[in-house]
Formats: C-alpha cells, structure tokens, sequence
C-alpha cells in the first residue's frame, strides 16, 4: 500500500485512477495486503489515545470547532482540548500541493507512528478526494459506527464526492457549496434600471443573455466580470462527460463553450484573464474596480469579497444575488477519519456533531452565513424572514442556494478534475492573450502538460 500512495509523492496523479489506468487494482482491507491498522472492532473496550490529530489547510474548520464543538477548549493557534485529550491542529497550506504532499508524507508512516502520533482525521476538497477515500488509509465511517440514518438529512451529492469505488462512504462535510451569480447592486442599478434580484436574473437567465449584457456593461464601461475563470467553473460543473475517458482526454462540449464565450468577451474587452484570487482580479470587490459580477458559493460571498475592508462593496452591503445562467457548485470541505486513529470514539463524534447534528449545524448558518449540509435546516432557513445577509443589502439569499443544491450532478466526476482543470485553464489563458497563435495550439499544449503530469493517459489520436 505504501508504494501505491508513493505514486502519488511522485506524480499528482489521484491513487485510484492512475492505478486503473495501469491495469492495477488497490486491494480492499483485508485482501492482499493489511490496511495501516485493523479498525477496532465495535464490542472491543480500548482505551483511547490523549491527543488527536486533525490535518488541514486552513483556519475554517478550526474555527468552525472552535465556536461550536461543545467542551472545545482553545489553547492556542495549533493547540486546543476536548476534555483530558490534547487536539493537536497540523496546518499546511495548500499552495505548491504542500498540503497533500505532507499528508501523503505522513500517511505512508501512519502504521508505524506512536499512538499519540497518528493522524486521526484529515480534510480533503472535493477536486482530490479520490485519491484519499480509495486508499486503505480512510476509514469507512461505518467502521466508526455511524449508519446511513445518522447522516440521512445531508444533501447527496455532499456524500458522493467521498465514496469509494466499493460504495463506502468515507468522509463527512459540516457545508454544502452550491454557487450563486453575486452582483453589484449599483452597477446594475445604473446599466439595467433596476437591483431587484428576480429582475437582475432577466439579464442572466443563460449564457446567450448574459453575453447580450456583457455588451451592455461594457458600453458602460464596465466589465461583465472580473476575469473568465469566474466563469470556468460554472461551464465545467455542466459537463455531459468525464475529463478522462478510457484513458484518453476528453475535452467536453461545454468546456468548449467556455473557451469560445471567453474568447469573444476577452476580444471585446467585456473580462480579462487574471487568475483567480490575484490582486488585479480582486479590484473588482471595490467600485473603482468596474466589474459587474463574480461567481460564487456562501464562503466567498463571506469570506472571499473583503467584507472587512473600508470602502469594499461588500462592506457596504452593495452586493446582489441571482441565479444566474446556469446551477454550480464551488468547494467545499470533508472530514476524513484515518485509518490507525487510537480516538475511534472521539473521531465519530466530531463527525457526528459537526456534520450531522442540525442544532449546530444551524448554529454555523446563523454565526458564520455558511451553508450546511442539513436539508432541512436549510429549507427552515430559507422560509425564515428574520434571517439575512449583510454583504448582500439584507437579502437572504438561501432559497436560490436550496434550489441550486439540487442541481448538482457529480456523475461525471473523475480522479483527474484538479490537474486537467488547472492545466486547460492555464493553456486556454495563453490562448486569450495571444501567447498561442491558435486554439489547437493551445489545446495541443494542454494535451501535452495533462499527460506529463499523468503518464498513464493519453491525447486523443
């Protein structure tokens, strides 16, 4: 097993794709080979460990126990208790793959660790959950004890992103993430003669209209956005087709559809081509910055638009939402048990608590404006008149997220999604700036960086 999650150390390939594509299988618990430790068995009295560690990237989930785990006491930074255990926080950022590449270090040293040492639960993001919940070194959360009725409010598709090729599920989120269109109220106030969200969605209903007043916006001299990768994702979560087909990579029709409506708004000066979350694509959270819309889910309307800052649009509460062209989802964050975990007991009730437990859950949506993975407290928040968002002008926005959660197919989901998204994005910006003469030029480039980065697939001949 240690050499299969190697192959990850050494590529970025996700584990179980890139061993099917070799003609291999991973072995299921128990066949072959043994897991990094036998799952305790539930009639068994084991005393448990006095430390657990939780892996991860970022303050969210930490903060997120912080204020509501029950008996959570913070000691500092990396340092809290529950009770007479010690919780140990092991933050990697995720930049340059840090955060997978120090996982995947220590996993493959899990079996051998000191009780104390191992990892008991690690986060993943939806983009590379593959490559960790189709390894021996989950934990199905069966083997925690939590049944399908413990977790049965939450939104399926939360689920399926961390199920195994067997049909196990293997992780648990606090947060579903489907995407709305966030707009400026005034910009539309001045452009489209009216803020009302209903009416805003009139000029974005789908992508032909929503190019018609890209027009509009630019006659105004505004952008319609702030840079065509905020649109990338809600092209790329509508695909008929997987990134990866047989082996060989497939470019779906509606990635293709973004190509060429980027393209054209680039041309006509409606977008630019700026990465996400650089200082250039961010101006547009400030008036000065002429952007008319951004694309996103509960955590970026929050957390991501500069709230905080003097002078931001979200802080004055001049942000609008509508649905916008077309159903997406963005991010999200799961909680993994690690196979080995001397804290079985804990472990499910920190999964248990911060994901399936609609009191906190409701706790979350009402002191964090998250978006929780309870069906029903969502549709109870929805319907609540007293609840609203301050970045959005008082509106409350959660009915359009219920509506969209429902939209989110993941069928067509592969172990391939982080590396090929990044890589078409990145040849497609050459593309829009003129450093490729033409698409095949850039399609041609993308073939050639996808297969460098995963040796085991091919360009379509």
């Amino acid at each position: 097993m240690k050499k299969k999650l190697l192959s990850v150390l050494l590529s970025t390939a996700m584990v179980a794709a890139l061993l099917v594509g070799c003609g291999e299988e991973a072995p299921a618990t128990g066949e072959g080979e043994s897991s990094a430790a036998d799952p305790v068995a539930s009639d068994e009295v084991v005393e448990e460990g006095k430390v657990l560690n939780i892996y991860c990237w970022n303050e969210e989930f930490k903060s997120r126990v912080t204020d509501h785990y029950p008996g959570y006491v913070e000691v500092d930074g990396t340092t809290g208790t529950i009770g007479d255990v010690t919780v140990m926080w092991n933050i990697t950022p995720s930049a340059d793959n840090a955060y997978q590449n120090n996982l995947d270090e220590t996993l493959l040293g899990q079996a051998d660790a000191a009780a104390d040492d191992k990892i008991d639960i690690f986060l993943v993001e939806a983009d590379y959950a593959g490559k960790y919940v189709n390894t021996d070194y989950s934990l199905a959360l069966s083997e925690l004890g939590i049944t399908d009725a413990d977790l049965a409010n939450q939104y399926k598709y939360t689920q399926d992103v961390v199920t195994d090729t067997n049909g196990n599920l293997k992780g648990s989120s606090w947060q579903g993430c489907p995407g709305v269109l966030i707009y400026s109220r005034a910009v539309a106030e001045e452009v489209l003669g009216t803020q009302d969200p209903a009416e805003v969605q009139e000029y974005v209903k789908d992508w032909a209209t929503f190019q018609e007043t890209a027009a509009t916006m630019k006659d105004a001299g505004y952008y319609m956005t702030a840079s065509v990768n905020d649109t990338y994702r809600v092209y790329s979560n509508n695909v008929t087709s997987k990134w990866v087909e047989d082996g060989v990579i497939n470019i779906d029709e509606n990635i293709m559809n973004w190509v060429a409506d980027s393209k054209a708004m680039v041309d006509a000066g409606q977008t630019n081509t700026y990465d996400l979350w650089s200082d250039d694509w961010s101006k547009g959270f400030y008036p000065d910055g002429k952007v008319f819309c951004y694309f996103g889910p509960a955590w970026f309307v929050d957390f991501s638009m500069a709230a905080d800052a003097e002078g931001s649009i979200a802080n004055a509460g001049q942000w609008g939402a509508c649905s916008g062209p077309q159903g997406f989802f963005w991010g999200g964050t799961w909680m993994c048990p690690a196979t080995g975990t001397d804290n079985p007991t804990l472990v499910k009730d920190l999964i248990l608590t911060m994901t399936a437990n609609d009191d906190v859950l409701k706790e979350i949506v009402v002191d964090d404006n998250d978006f929780t993975n309870s069906k029903p407290v969502m549709d109870a928040m929805a319907a609540d008149t007293s609840y609203s968002s301050k970045v959005l002008g008082g509106q409350n926005p959660l009915g359009m997220y219920c509506a969209g959660v429902e939209t989110i197919d993941l069928s067509n989901l592969s172990d391939y999604d982080q590396g090929c998204n990044e890589e078409f994005q990145k040849a497609m910006k050459g593309y829009f700036e003129g450093t490729y003469a033409t698409e095949d030029e850039a399609i041609a480039a993308f073939y050639a960086a996808v297969v460098e980065k995963y040796p085991a697939l091919s360009a379509p001949q």
